[in-house]
């Protein structure tokens, strides 16, 4: 049933890249359509009226020639015949546009056919009657031989005949016809090749989210973190592919932490567990054991109980900073020290002394803050048992010179740093003390689980910081850490 579910859901999200891809293709294609047709439509129609309106204008200009020439000469029939060459009132008439021209008689009969010749109506007889020169009969869409014409007649007055010009527009409509034809094919050939375009374009485009998709999808199938996702460009598709990979390695990175965790606790836990069950097998022949045995087999039971307590409870301090919860705020490590400081005091007895300078308040989370405090002076009291010298807790501001020999960060925004002068820590420990469950030889007689300066580290890393550790001169500690400041002007 689980790989049904799974392999329905790779076909879903198949599809939907498939459609995705569609639609852009379609989409592309659509509006290059769109825009060409409109352009071609336009260009079409401006053409078409453009080359009308010519062709009107010229055959306009032609009858309206005419006219003025009967008007101001009296022409006869046989002006305008065929056998005149010498530049006559016809070549006048053909030249411009080539027109066709048939000479009426008086009686309307044909004195010089056209070619082709023109049809003789009514209205033509009695114009080739008229008594006045230039009356003008004007016939359309007259269909002569196989074409259709534009036909006008015009009077020579007093009786002498007429004068009929006729100029077919047919093969002006044919001509915009196949410029039709042409514009479609255009049209189509564009839409056909914006649609090849914006498929190959979708495909370049979604061919990413396709591999992003595949290498989510072999994380969900199988489980590994590691993958490697193939990023490629600086668009927002290459962006999220980053943002996916980024993702992937934290939690790769949290994944091992978890298993490192698990690891080394079910190791650590083990001592105490062995102990106390070796122990707890004893208790069965407490009656038979001497009464100084007994009070030392409680004692270790105690000892043991209560490293075993403060082991799971810094495992669950440990888990708690990795995923705190606890809201951000302006906290004043200074007012932090002097708490820790106190509650020491309060529980081993030693003097701890604290020491404030610049300012120290930052933006963070004040239980953590507390804890990894709390964990450093615990840890330097149980180094320098019976020390004389006081715990000193130094928290120093942004700015604000420290002691020599700090090292690295010591101009950070805000500084914490415990000082002790116990045994010290060996040159080859000072990387690793911050290790989990990590032990120094000279400390693994001592009780302790290895946690509390790893949990500094997890708090200080939360906070923008680092954890630092070195050996001071004359003997002892400095172990601290640096948290990012804040501005409090800014908000809080």
């Amino acid at each position: 049933m689980r790989s049904r579910g799974a392999r329905l859901r790779r076909l879903v999200a198949r599809a939907r890249l498939s459609s995705l891809r569609t639609t852009f293709t379609v989409s592309f294609a659509a509006v290059a359509a769109a825009v060409t047709v409109l352009v071609g439509f336009l260009s079409y129609d401006a053409a078409a009226r453009l080359v009308r309106v010519d062709q009107q204008t010229v055959f306009e200009g032609v009858v309206q020639d005419l006219l003025d020439e009967v008007r101001h000469s009296a022409l006869t029939p046989a002006d305008f015949a065929t056998a005149d060459t010498d530049g006559g009132p016809r070549d006048e008439l053909i030249r411009p546009s080539g027109t066709v021209v048939q000479v009426l008689g008086p009686d309307a009969s044909v004195v010089d056919r056209g070619h082709p010749p023109l049809p003789v109506g009514a209205d033509d007889r009695r114009t080739a009657a008229a008594r006045t020169a230039g009356r003008l009969v004007e016939h359309r869409d007259v269909d002569v031989g196989d074409g259709m014409y534009r036909v006008a007649t015009v009077s020579l007055g007093d009786g002498r005949g007429a004068v009929q010009i006729a100029q077919e527009f047919s093969d002006t409509e044919d001509l915009l016809r196949e410029l039709q034809q042409r514009t479609v094919l255009l049209v189509a050939a564009v839409v056909i090749a914006a649609g090849l375009f914006g498929w190959w374009l979708a495909r370049r485009i979604t061919s990413r989210l396709v591999r992003l998709a595949g290498a989510a999808e072999d994380v969900a199938r199988t489980g590994r973190l590691g993958i490697q996702v193939p990023v490629a460009g600086y668009d927002e598709v290459a962006r999220l592919g980053r943002s996916f990979d980024r993702m992937l390695g934290r939690l790769a990175q949290s994944e091992e932490d978890q298993r490192r965790l698990v690891q080394d606790a079910g190791h650590e836990l083990r001592t105490p567990l062995t102990s106390l069950r070796t122990n707890i097998s004893m208790l069965r022949r407490i009656d038979e054991l001497p009464p100084a045995v007994r009070g030392e087999l409680v004692a270790d039971l105690a000892q043991e109980s209560r490293e075993l307590t403060d082991l799971v409870n810094e495992l669950v301090d440990l888990a708690a900073g990795q995923s705190d919860r606890e809201p951000l705020q302006w906290v004043a490590l200074a007012d932090i020290a002097e708490d820790v400081a106190v509650a020491a005091r309060r529980r081993t007895g030693r003097a701890v002394s604290v020491r404030v300078s610049g300012e120290t308040v930052v933006d963070g989370r004040p239980g953590a803050l507390q804890r990894a405090l709390s964990n450093l002076v615990d840890n330097a009291a149980k180094f320098d048992r019976g020390g004389s010298e006081p715990i000193d807790i130094v928290v120093t501001g942004a700015g604000t010179p420290v002691e020599p020999g700090a090292g690295a960060g010591a101009r950070a925004a805000v500084r914490v740093e415990v000082l002790d002068r116990g045994p010290g820590i060996a040159e080859e420990d000072l990387e690793r003390v911050f290790d989990r469950f990590y032990r120094a030889p000279d400390a693994r007689s001592l009780p302790g689980s290895g946690l509390g300066l790893s949990i500094v580290r997890e708090v200080a890393t939360a906070h923008g910081g680092g954890p630092f550790a070195r050996r001071r001169e004359g003997g002892g500690s400095a172990i601290g850490f640096t948290v990012g400041g804040g501005d409090r002007s800014s908000g809080g």
